[in-house]
């Protein structure tokens, strides 16, 4: 099986090492297992979580919310309360969506607008 040190593990999920013991402190993250040199060497489905981990929080999911995920994870059960959580962050997601959807068209319009003014023909004065 390949694996992957720290340094390569970040660079494949686009974080850093030190994000990458951090999440390890505070519990995102399983035990990572270590080489013979004592230093964490990440598989393949470490990257997964990790990539999981990365979506969640690019969504905007607090923190303890995927500490509570993780340790659900972990623990092999709790599957309802998994669900949940994850129905609770989507709708989340949905209205922040929407948000941006309302950002969106009122930038459009001022691009509109500003265009549509650079476009009309200048008058000059004599």
């Amino acid at each position: 099986m390949t694996t992957w040190s720290i340094g390569e593990a970040a660079t494949k999920c686009g974080l850093t090492p030190h994000t990458l013991r951090w999440y390890e402190r505070i519990g995102l993250l399983g035990t990572i297992e270590r080489g013979g040199d004592g230093r964490r060497r990440f598989n393949d489905r470490d990257l997964d979580w990790l990539s999981l981990l990365t979506k969640l929080r690019a969504t905007g999911m607090p923190v303890r919310d995927m500490q509570r995920y993780a340790e659900l994870v972990r623990s092999g059960a709790g599957e309802a309360e998994r669900l949940e959580l994850l129905k609770r962050h989507r709708e989340e997601v949905r209205r922040a969506l929407a948000s941006q959807r309302e950002c969106l068209k009122l930038l459009d319009a001022k691009i509109s607008y500003y265009s549509s003014c650079l476009a009309a023909p200048q008058t000059t004065e004599l």
